[in-house]
């Protein structure tokens, strides 16, 4: 390369990444303008003109590879002497990210923009390693202690930043314990490991919730302002943001998959937790008499123990498969002392021993009366299992909520307690009532999504 392509390469990230990307996997970089839009503010990081930035961006479009990989690959190769700790929600994922970064060093086409890097030989690990200039490269998981190490140089030019790639585990983000962790941990962790005030802090993530650390910081949690890019898959006029990766068509079929996924992760707009969570227009219907031949049924329970107006109530629903559909075919819902509540719960099992497709068994939440009942019915023969909770109530709604979108959940037009059951839907999670959508949620999970084994109620011919 003569000494102008040279320059172009150390001067622009994003030339650098696609070179770079060239020589390492034999094909060409498919650029889209997002790609110079997020290289453009890592640079005015590097000049100085940026000292907080959030970028939200879609999961899969680059972002890892060129604000974390690359970035921290090009940055070392101005800036030798640099300081960098990067952090993603997985101490093994941060560690891979700097570790192809120094994969990326390594490269004979790197050497020909930068020369061969000193890298200390006694620093070697996944998590950290060192140039001979002073440099370092350290990884670490967002929770994670950081003892003895820091970023940034102490001087306003630019000297290394801490990079925080994706600090919320997506299946965590929804627990508010879980959210809030990570938020504790940059506040006492992350910021105390700046070794200047010009070190800067460069977030990279998709949004998981409104009160997801990007949320919290943009809201002035930290009392900072923050340089803010903000991406989403879809713009105002509903045109892709890159068509290569997703088309108009493959978007909207995510979307209805899973709107609340979609929206956060995809279009950078976290669903509010206070309603909205089930649409109305989502249900389908049938009418009683008409439902198709059922390939098994299965009763689901969620119990209260008291029975004052203000306690929960307790509800047993009756649900068939079909067809890859689910289909709730009857319901009970009341207040009953415990010793009822097994009579009740009893009576509802023998009424659908009999029906369309042979009846599984009973699944009753295994908590304070569900746990008695449970113990009971198995005494006297029942095939009657406890559901574990492992998981709060809206991450479950939402694990569940892409089976009801894509019309896979039927409910019967004339049933007297369906007023009930929607209403809960409709306001949840700030219904004063919503014990109906435990089953509900039980029933698809398990008989959408995972099958549960064993607790077969098979009819005598059936058996074997």
């Amino acid at each position: 390369m003569n000494p102008q392509e040279v320059a172009a390469l150390r001067t622009d990230l994003l030339a650098f990444s696609k070179h770079m990307f060239q020589a390492r996997k034999g094909s060409e970089f498919i650029e889209n303008w997002h790609h110079r839009t997020l290289c453009e503010a890592l640079e005015r990081v590097v000049i100085g003109k940026s000292k907080r930035l959030i970028i939200n961006i879609p999961p899969r479009y680059s972002k890892t590879e060129l604000a974390v990989v690359n970035f921290i690959a090009w940055c070392m190769g101005n800036f030798p002497d640099s300081e960098f700790i990067h952090a993603s929600y997985s101490q093994r994922l941060a560690a891979n990210n700097t570790w192809n970064a120094r994969a990326l060093m390594e490269h004979e086409a790197y050497a020909e923009i930068f020369g061969k890097p000193a890298l200390r030989k006694d620093s070697n690990a996944k998590d950290e390693y060192r140039t001979e200039s002073g440099g370092v490269v350290y990884a670490t998981g967002a929770g994670g202690t950081i003892t003895g190490y820091g970023a940034g140089k102490l001087r306003e030019d630019f000297g290394g930043a801490i990079i925080i790639d994706d600090p919320h585990k997506a299946s965590e983000a929804t627990s508010d314990t879980m959210r809030q962790n990570v938020i504790d941990w940059f506040g006492t962790t992350m910021e105390s490991r700046l070794n200047s005030p010009y070190t800067p802090i460069i977030v990279i993530m998709q949004r998981l919730h409104e009160e997801d650390l990007a949320g919290w910081l943009l809201a002035g949690g930290n009392g900072e302002k923050w340089d803010h890019i903000d991406i989403p898959v879809l713009d105002e006029e509903d045109n892709p943001l890159w068509e290569f990766k997703h088309d108009r068509q493959k978007l909207a079929d995510m979307e209805k998959a899973n709107p609340y996924v979609f929206a956060g992760q995809y279009m950078q707009r976290p669903a509010p937790k206070g309603g909205g969570v089930f649409k109305d227009s989502w249900w389908q219907y049938y009418n009683v008499g008409e439902e198709p031949e059922m390939s098994y049924r299965t009763i689901y329970a969620d119990t209260a123990m008291k029975t004052k107006e203000h306690n929960d109530y307790s509800v047993f629903q009756l649900w068939g498969e079909s067809g890859g559909k689910v289909y709730l075919l009857d319901m009970l819902r009341g207040k009953w002392e415990a010793h009822d509540l097994v009579r009740i719960a009893r009576e509802f099992f023998n009424r659908h021993k009999a029906g369309s497709g042979y009846l599984r068994s009973m699944r009753v939440e295994d908590k304070a009366s569900g746990t008695g009942l449970i113990q009971t019915l198995k005494s006297e023969g029942v095939p009657i299992q406890g559901i574990p909770r492992d998981k709060d109530k809206y991450t479950r709604a939402l694990d569940v909520v892409p089976q009801i979108a894509t019309g896979n959940v039927f409910l019967p037009k004339q049933a007297p307690w369906l007023n009930d059951l929607l209403s809960e839907a409709t306001q949840f999670p700030n219904a004063k009532h919503d014990d109906t959508l435990d089953p509900l949620m039980d029933a698809v999970a398990e008989m959408l999504i995972s099958v549960p084994n064993g607790g077969l109620f098979l009819p005598a011919r059936l058996r074997k």
